[in-house]
C-alpha cells in the first residue's frame, strides 16, 4: 500500500474508491474514469430507460422507474392512468435516493401522494420504482443476488461474469406489500447491511445455509426441483451485457476526457457489482450496479455491547476470492511478455 501515491510505474494500481491520478501514464488501474457517477441510481435509470425506448423487449429487466423531483407530475399522471384502466391494479414503489447506498434512505410506498415522498423529493433526487411483488422465495424468504463482473475493456468491449455470487437473505418471511407491512425493512429490502442488524440474521459457517449464501447452492435448490438453470443463466448473462451497452457511450466519454487518444496513459479494467432479483418465474431483474463492490471476506461478530472482532466469513471468501484471483489472471501484464 502507498497511502501517499507511488511515482514510479507499476503494473497494476488498485485504487480503493476512485481514479483520478494524472500522474500514471502506464500499466492498468482497476477503476473507469466516470464509473462511480455512471452507475448513481438516476444516472444508470436513465441509461436503461433510453434503450428502453428503443429496444422494448430486449431491455425489459429493469422495473419501471420514474426519476425525482423532475419526474414527479409524469410518475402521478401514469399512475393516474394505469389505476383508470385497470381498478384490479394494486401497485407499490419503492423510492431509493440517489446517493444512498447499503440501503440508506429506502422505503417503499403504495401512493405518489404519500407525504413521506412530498415532504421529501424537493431536497433529495430519487428514482421511485415499481417494487416487484413476486420475488422468488428459498425458505420462505426474499433474496437477491450480488454477481461480480469484470469489465476488462472498452473498445474492444470485453466482458467476464464471475461463475458464483452471493445470495443475501432478509431475515423476515416474505408477505406481498400492505399498509401494514410496508416500514418492515427485514422483509422487504435484502441489503446485507440492514439484514445484519436484525436478530435473525443467520452469519453461516457453510455456503448453503444462513442469511448469506452462495447462488450456486441457490442454483442447485433450483435444478433440483426442475428448473432450467441454463436458461436462467443465460438470462443474466443478457441482462448484464445489455446494461453494460447502455452505459458504454458515456463512459467512453469520461474515458476519453481523461486518458485522450494517443497521449500516454494506463488502459482501465473494473470489478462491478451486479444487484439481480429473481422473479417466481425465474425472470432475473435488475435491482442496480455498484462501482464499488465491498471485498470484505470477514463479517464483524458483537462480543459484548460495543466491542466487535473480525470473524472469517467462508462464503465471502469463496466467492470473492475467486473474483480477485480470475481478475488478476485476465488483466496479467506479463502474459504478452511471455
Amino acid at each position: 500500500q502507498f497511502p501517499f501515491g507511488r511515482r514510479l510505474p507499476c503494473d497494476i494500481y488498485w485504487h480503493g474508491v476512485s481514479f483520478h491520478d494524472n500522474n500514471i501514464f502506464s500499466g492498468q488501474v482497476n477503476k473507469f474514469p466516470g464509473m462511480t457517477e455512471m452507475v448513481r441510481k438516476i444516472t444508470l435509470s436513465r441509461a436503461v430507460r433510453t434503450m428502453q425506448d428503443l429496444f422494448p423487449l430486449e431491455y425489459n429487466f429493469y422495473p419501471r422507474s420514474w426519476i425525482l423531483p423532475e419526474e414527479f407530475p409524469l410518475f402521478v399522471a401514469e399512475v393516474r392512468m394505469m389505476k383508470d384502466s385497470d381498478p384490479s391494479w394494486k401497485p407499490t414503489f419503492i423510492v431509493k435516493p440517489d446517493g444512498g447506498c447499503q440501503g440508506d434512505g429506502i422505503y417503499l410506498i403504495k401512493d405518489p401522494s404519500d407525504i413521506r415522498l412530498t415532504g421529501s423529493i424537493q431536497n433529495r433526487p430519487a428514482v421511485v420504482q415499481e417494487y416487484i411483488c413476486k420475488p422468488l422465495l428459498v425458505d420462505k424468504l426474499k433474496f437477491d443476488i450480488r454477481l461480480y463482473v469484470l469489465l476488462k475493456s472498452l473498445e474492444p468491449l470485453e466482458i467476464y461474469i464471475a461463475k458464483d455470487g452471493l445470495s443475501r437473505f432478509c431475515t423476515k418471511p416474505y408477505q406481498e406489500p400492505t399498509l401494514k407491512n410496508l416500514h418492515q425493512v427485514f422483509m422487504h429490502l435484502t441489503n446485507y447491511s440492514l439484514n445484519i442488524h436484525s436478530g435473525n440474521f443467520i452469519h453461516s459457517d457453510n455456503v448453503n445455509t444462513g442469511s448469506k449464501r452462495t447462488f450456486s447452492s441457490i442454483l442447485c435448490r433450483l435444478s433440483s426441483r426442475g428448473a432450467d438453470v441454463k436458461k436462467l443463466w443465460s438470462d443474466i448473462i443478457s441482462l448484464v451485457i445489455k446494461t453494460i451497452i447502455a452505459l458504454t457511450p458515456e463512459l467512453k466519454v469520461y474515458y476519453q476526457s481523461d486518458i485522450p487518444a494517443g497521449k500516454p496513459g494506463p488502459t482501465c479494467f473494473q470489478i462491478l457489482g451486479f444487484d439481480i432479483l429473481l422473479m417466481k418465474n425465474l425472470k432475473p431483474m435488475l435491482l442496480e450496479v455498484n462501482a464499488n463492490p465491498s471485498m470484505r471476506i470477514e463479517h464483524e461478530q458483537e462480543l459484548s455491547p460495543g466491542v466487535f472482532e473480525n470473524v472469517p466469513s467462508p462464503v465471502d471468501e469463496e466467492v470473492k476470492v475467486a473474483v480477485i484471483r480470475d481478475t488478476l489472471r485476465l488483466v496479467d501484464p506479463q502474459k504478452k511478455k511471455r
